[in-house]
């Protein structure tokens, strides 16, 4: 594969079965790929399908066409694979940072962050120092670090789904609305863990409803207005 990520003719439909089975086509022929350190911004209105094509992406919602990603070197596709090839995928080459954070509850902020860095089989006390760095950096208060963050506030909710989801390098990296709920000064971190993530080669594809921090970090723009989903531009 000449990209980590590539998509061709995705398409994803949702029946209403509360409105007599009507039929609603949210993905049409989505088709692009994204290259190792380059970021493709996601585009459109509200309810144009943007979370709905990550979330297809990521295996949350089952789609029809293809999903190709480089998982351990091989193309591997994503559309219809076997729960235990997305559990791999999930740990090793797909990373994800949606709108919400989704805790097991009770446990302390730190081990929420470090865990993706445990499963990939990290050293604890290097996954520590890493977390200890993202968490400073993203402005989270030591004292909070071994309290549950179900208890925290929303941008400190989402600024430990950050920490994690930056934790450890992704060949390709999901971003749905990172910056919601941020003021400037944490913004310009994810600017920065944005930035380091593209130079250390990770293809990534978001959704930024800011028009300047969507702007800093868009290498190219997928329309998801159109009648007809083309490529990328």
């Amino acid at each position: 594969m000449s990209s980590p990520i590539e998509v061709r003719d995705l398409r994803k439909s949702f029946t209403l079965h509360q409105q007599h089975g009507v039929t609603l086509d949210v993905l049409r022929a989505v088709s692009f790929a994204v290259k190792p350190g380059e970021c493709l911004v996601l585009h459109g209105r509200s309810g144009a399908g943007k979370s709905t094509l990550l979330r297809c992406l990521y295996g949350n919602y089952l789609a029809t066409g293809s999903i190709r990603l480089c998982h351990r070197g091989e193309p591997l596709e994503l559309v219809g694979a076997e729960p235990r090839q997305l559990l791999a995928v999930r740990r090793e080459s797909l990373g994800y940072v949606s709108q919400f954070l989704r805790v097991i509850p009770r446990v302390p902020c730190l081990d929420v962050v470090m865990a993706p860095a445990l499963a990939r089989g990290w050293d604890r006390e290097q996954a520590r120092a890493r977390a200890e760095s993202l968490l400073t950096r993203l402005n989270i208060p030591e004292r909070l670090w071994q309290l549950a963050p179900g208890t925290f506030s929303g941008g400190e909710q989402q600024r430990v789904n950050l920490a994690r989801g930056f934790m450890v390098q992704w060949p390709v990296l999901l971003l749905d609305e990172p910056t919601a709920s941020l003021d400037e000064a944490n913004c310009r971190v994810v600017l920065e863990l944005v930035a380091e993530a593209k130079a250390a080669g990770a293809a990534l594809i978001g959704i930024f409803h800011d028009r300047a921090i969507r702007e800093a970090v868009a290498d190219r723009y997928l329309d998801m207005t159109a009648e007809e989903h083309r490529h990328a531009c």
